[in-house]
């Protein structure tokens, strides 16, 4: 009597799930854009954190959702507070190609929202970080 040898396929089933498992959490990012370069030691991810994102034609999206020309603030203002009644971090991801005018004036809008610390995302380069490594973040406040 032929049997069908199932070891196999468990085995390469199991190696894909860790693969998936070990790999999903990186690709946070899901808008494309060219970050700048940075030698700034890389941020902490926290868990009550919100990522706007400013791409090349200066569209803004909040997390992975667009947002409509003046629908910022609304949807900051609608953002759940902590427990001591802090906004959550907010990290700020712009392209290197945008105007300095265009990512200020983001960060003016996000500051007559109510946030008043603004991490900056960037690329790390040199120093200890490896080529390879994941964005790193400036702090800054207004």
């Amino acid at each position: 009597m032929a049997e069908i040898n199932v070891t196999p396929l468990v085995d390469v089933m199991l190696v894909l799930l860790v693969i998936f498992m070990v790999t999903a959490p990186l690709m946070k990012a899901g808008i494309p854009i060219q970050l700048p370069d940075s030698r700034a030691k890389a941020l902490e991810q926290t868990p009550r954190q919100v990522t706007i994102t400013m791409d090349r034609e200066g569209r803004v999206f909040l997390d992975d959702a667009e947002l409509a020309p003046g629908e910022m603030s609304e949807r900051l203002a609608a953002l759940p507070k902590g427990s001591d009644g802090a906004a959550p971090l907010v990290t700020l991801r712009a392209d290197k190609a945008l105007d300095y005018g265009r990512v200020v004036g983001l960060m003016g809008e996000l500051n007559r929202a109510g946030i008043t610390s603004i991490a900056l995302v960037t690329v790390a380069t040199g120093g200890e970080a490896p080529a390879a490594a994941p964005t790193a973040a400036v702090a800054a406040s207004q």
